[in-house]
């Protein structure tokens, strides 16, 4: 947990005197509500001063401040409310009219006001002049207010994805006429004339596969008209929605594919001919309208050239897997931060339970695939700023896979930590946990991506080889200590030449995902190793060194399970990690050392 973290927790819930005995209420921890999640996050404050141009940053960290407040506030607030009171499907006016539409909360609406109307989280990359900046927003920036947004509300980051990404794909593959039919709407940030995004992909014959997709076009003068349903529709009843369809003699398979737009309504006001037939009663992400529809006819738009609609439809699916890797490191920093608050208030058989060695270990448990998350979160961002496609193309499912892996168990390690408290929805934590085991759904599971990893990222288009290469960069370039340096350097060579065997191997697809998650593991040791000691060159905290040798002494070590652990190292680490103060350079390379 970071250090400006600790000391707000600390100042807001002060740890409690056991000699003093408290009783009634003062003995239940508080959560983090009230917080700024900006101000309280040294860790990404941190980050964002290294990879974010210097310009950039100074112009956007009052809006990373101010969605801070709100985000630890009012957000926090309405995503209780919204998330108790779900959306209800309506199929008919009053009139008796086959007119089907979704009521949603007043939260909802609101938290939608802020997401899209002040911040503009779904049009900064695609045009000028979204919170004052004089061009399209950096990657990083977007990507920033993101994870600070999903600490407190999840399900509306889908909504407001799904729009940037469906711009991206009409800007770049529609005609003009399309382009100027939706864009406009879809780039406004006024909620009056706003047009949301959808993607409706999944049909009854699965979702990962796509290659048995039924749903039919057929050309009707200058339009196409789409006839069948489709199963799981994130965002049912928004405005444009992008989807895949088989054009009329098309061949079977992911080759007969091809990418339209469906608007809900079309020119002359009417509603088009589909309709939304049910809600899905989902675990978590329930304050967003997740449907069945059914298709009658309506009227579509081509985007691009037929049968190619499954590669357009990646550019999509791979921005929307970037972003949940974001999400899940938001998410977890939310879980880390509420067991802090708990652990430093809460006190128990006779010592604050921070103080409990099994305790602090369970903290650094949590805190380490957060960090992890987050740096390797960023790195796709600033290749995607620098137009990196190789590094781009490896690290957008490695985060997609790991960290939505990893949020799951750190949810759950935070739930305990609050105790039975935890497991009521009065807290966030019920909340968190069901909300993260939707990150391994979206946009495939983990399997997808660790073949996508392997068998493409890695065997077809040998990204790993310029990933390898801007680690091994990173490595050389920071004041790391000599043989810690060489031991990353190592590691890195092995994940890659694992990844690698694996690819090659024709029957190895069940060890894909032991591969994808050593390379993750390698990149993030190499990564936080590199970022500790930059910050901690330049006079900041070096915390992130001590967190990359946790990676190796865990994530990537062969332990012996019935070896008796030497935890002197550990143990002076979480007193660094867990404490209050900066971690010096000298103070990291003395424990490396030690």
């Amino acid at each position: 947990m970071s250090t400006a973290t600790q000391s707000v927790v600390r100042n807001l819930a002060p740890p409690l005197d056991v000699r003093t005995a408290p009783a009634g209420s003062d003995l239940i921890a508080p959560d983090c509500r009230g917080q700024n999640f900006w101000t309280i996050d040294r860790a990404l404050r941190d980050l964002l001063s290294l990879y974010l141009d210097a310009k950039a940053l100074a112009h956007f960290t009052p809006h990373f401040a101010r969605l801070g407040e709100v985000a630890g506030g009012r957000l926090d607030e309405l995503a209780m409310q919204a998330d108790k009171r779900t959306p209800t499907l309506h199929h008919r006016d009053r009139f008796g009219r086959d007119n089907d539409w979704v009521e949603y909360h007043p939260a909802y609406r609101e938290m939608e006001r802020i997401g899209f109307g002040e911040f503009g989280i779904h049009a900064m990359s695609r045009r000028a002049n979204v919170l004052g900046w004089p061009d399209v927003a950096p990657p990083l920036a977007k990507y920033a207010l993101q994870y600070i947004f999903a600490q407190s509300e999840f399900a509306l980051l889908c909504p407001l994805s799904v729009t940037d990404s469906s711009i991206l794909l009409i800007q770049k593959y529609a005609d003009e006429q399309v382009k100027q039919r939706y864009l406009p709407g879809m780039l406004s940030q006024d909620m009056d004339t706003l047009l949301k995004g959808a993607q409706f992909m999944t049909e009854k014959s699965g979702g990962s596969d796509v290659s048995g997709i039924s749903l039919t076009a057929k050309r009707v003068g200058d339009h196409w008209e789409l006839w069948g349903d489709k199963w799981f529709c994130s965002c049912a009843d928004h405005d444009v929605i992008l989807l895949l369809a088989r054009c009329e003699g098309a061949p079977a398979g992911n080759a007969g594919l091809s990418l339209f737009v469906m608007p809900r309504q079309l020119d002359d006001g009417s509603r088009n001919r589909y309709r939304v037939v049910r809600l899905k009663d989902k675990l978590g992400s329930r304050s967003m309208a997740a449907g069945e529809t059914i298709m009658e006819g309506a009227v579509a738009y081509l985007l691009g050239e037929p049968g190619r609609g499954l590669k357009q439809m990646m550019d999509q699916v791979n921005l929307s897997r970037l972003s949940h890797g974001f999400r899940a490191a938001g998410m977890m920093r939310r879980c880390l931060n509420e067991a802090m608050a708990v652990a430093r208030h809460r006190a128990t058989f006779g010592r604050t339970l921070i103080d409990h060695p099994m305790a602090r270990r369970q903290l650094l448990k949590l805190m380490l695939p957060t960090e992890q998350a987050l740096s390797v979160a960023i790195a796709g961002a600033v290749a995607m700023a620098k137009g990196d496609e190789a590094q781009l193309r490896i690290l957008t499912p490695l985060v997609k896979y790991r960290a939505c892996r990893d949020n799951i168990p750190v949810a759950t390690g935070a739930m305990e930590m609050r105790g039975g408290n935890g497991y009521i929805e009065d807290w966030v934590n019920a909340k968190l946990l069901r909300d993260a085991h939707l990150g391994l759904l979206w946009e495939g599971t983990s399997s997808v991506n660790a073949i996508d990893i392997i068998r493409r990222a890695v065997g077809r288009e040998r990204a790993h080889e310029a990933l390898a290469g801007a680690l091994h960069g990173r490595l050389e370039q920071a004041p790391i200590p000599g043989q810690f340096r060489g031991r990353l350097a190592a590691l890195v060579d092995r994940a890659t030449g694992f990844a690698e065997a694996v690819a090659k191997r024709p029957n190895a697809e069940a060890s894909c995902r032991r591969a994808a998650s050593a390379l993750y593991h390698a990149t993030s040791a190499a990564l936080l190793a590199a970022e500790g000691a930059e910050l901690g060159n330049n006079g900041g905290d070096a915390r992130r060194l001590l967190l990359a040798r946790l990676v190796l002494d865990h994530r990537l070590a062969d332990n012996d399970p019935f070896a008796l652990p030497d935890d002197r190292f550990e143990d002076a680490v979480a007193t660094k990690l867990l404490g209050d103060g900066v971690v010096t350079l000298a103070e990291a390379t003395s424990l490396l050392a030690g």
